[in-house]
């Protein structure tokens, strides 16, 4: 009879786990609606075109008295939103490792940035500013929302699941994008049958975006559970922001290993990054494309992701996730110095690119997050996974400033899109450096048999 018991117990903690799996798909579904149709496709061409309605005579605009070139200002603008996202991270992640209060914390999040996409609906005219600002609370809202989220996989997903659990994540979310583009490809295209501007088509498929968000978020805050916090509860857990910064560094200190990841990480993330939010503005301004063609490029992109995220989860099986992830990061950089000799308004090349692209995008970013929640430490888990989501958005203002910079000095895109090679190159060496099988062990968790 006790043993019957057991076996029930245990049988019900298995349902309860896919449960809560399950959920936490969909948040991918939900939240990676932003990234695609707002940060990847619509905002970055239409906030160009409104810093361009707004610039002077010389093609400046002048947030709080700064000159700065209109075709700079949503690069900077997403750096911005990235410092913000640093500074937010590191606090509430210990807040939601004291507490326990993990899902709340999300929903706050999440909802932030879902108002702040919808608000997007009001950027019209010149209202540039408007746009940069809703630009830095959703990008940085994001971050907060995707690093409480991450945090779950090493709670959700036993060690030998995780690159499966992790890329099924990713393909969720490359499916719902995928979903939407068709949805705002037939929008903007029959713009004029629905009674719609082309501008107002846009500034609909961006609040859209919002609401997808808002929407879908309700699934995984149903289902995913809340463990027991650390203790001390919220008014230790808002300690001052230094002192709280300062003690998770010093406590990474004590896991080299896992820095050495980070680091190699927060290197070639920032190439995937900037290519994921500059792409289109490349599109647009450098290559002369039309909206209709750059969002068929980013819906292959995420057809091909879905794709490509299930079949590097499946090499990882064989290979392990690091000899991946760098056979990934060798794609990115033939690809990227190849979207360097695209000609001018020829959209079929464009293609080509956006299929190489597409194919390594989700496995590397799967796989990442997969492999990192193996070098967390137990009962750490949003708290360090504030420094990894810092090294996946939180430190990627880099990309985007180097882009900015670069066409600023010169005034060519191309240079701008080349520059990135950079971050490929050198994560690739750093990543190969680190032996991942010595720094799961010195983390204290259970070395895989492919790592």
């Amino acid at each position: 009879m006790g043993t019957e018991t057991v076996r029930t117990e245990a049988s019900d903690e298995v349902t309860e786990l896919r449960r809560e799996q399950r959920g936490w798909y969909v948040y991918d579904w939900a939240c990676s609606v932003y990234s695609t149709s707002v940060l990847t496709v619509f905002l970055g061409p239409y906030l160009t075109s409104v810093a361009d309605h707004a610039a002077d005579a010389d093609g400046y605009v002048h947030p709080l008295g700064i000159p700065v070139r209109s075709g700079s200002f949503f690069a900077y603008s997403v750096s911005l939103s990235v410092i913000v996202a640093v500074v937010l991270m590191p606090l509430v992640g210990s807040l939601a490792d004291r507490t326990g209060r993990k899902k709340q914390l999300l929903g706050a999040a999440a909802y932030t940035g879902a108002v702040a996409t919808t608000g997007m609906f009001l950027l019209d005219g010149d209202r540039y500013l408007l746009g940069g600002l809703l630009l830095v609370v959703a990008n940085a809202a994001q971050s907060v929302a995707l690093m409480l989220y991450n945090s779950y996989l090493p709670q959700i997903a036993p060690p030998e699941e995780r690159d499966t659990i992790s890329s099924r994540g990713w393909a969720f979310g490359y499916a719902a994008g995928s979903l939407v583009l068709i949805a705002d490809l037939v929008l903007y295209s029959a713009h004029d049958s629905f009674g719609l501007s082309e501008t107002e088509a846009v500034r609909v498929c961006l609040a859209a975006a919002g609401l997808w968000w808002g929407a879908f978020t309700l699934v995984p805050l149903r289902r995913l559970r809340d463990r027991g916090g650390r203790g001390r509860g919220a008014a230790g857990a808002t300690a001052p922001g230094l002192r709280q910064l300062a003690a998770t560094a010093r406590d990474m200190r004590r896991h080299p290993l896992t820095l050495s990841f980070l680091l190699a990480y927060l290197v070639y993330n920032d190439g995937i990054q900037t290519v994921i939010s500059q792409a289109s503005v490349y599109g647009s301004e450098e290559l002369g494309l039309g909206q209709s063609t750059l969002i068929g490029a980013v819906l292959l992109v995420q057809v091909l992701a879905v794709a490509g995220a299930l079949t590097m989860g499946r090499l990882a099986r064989t290979y392990g996730a690091k000899r991946t992830i760098l056979g990934s990061l060798v794609a990115w950089t033939v690809t990227l110095a190849a979207g360097y000799f695209l000609p001018a308004g020829a959209p079929v090349w464009f293609f080509v690119l956006a299929a190489g692209i597409g194919l390594v995008l989700g496995g590397s970013q799967a796989l990442s997050r997969s492999l990192f929640s193996h070098l967390v430490p137990p009962g750490k888990e949003a708290e360090y996974f504030a420094a990894y989501e810092m090294s996946d958005r939180g430190m990627s203002w880099l990309g985007p400033l180097l882009f900015g910079i670069t066409f600023q000095l010169t005034g060519s895109y191309r240079s701008a899109i080349i520059s990135l090679v950079v971050f490929f190159v050198i994560g690739f060496a750093l990543l190969a450096r680190v032996p991942v099988r010595q720094a799961i062990g010195e983390a204290g968790n259970p070395v895989p048999q492919k790592v």
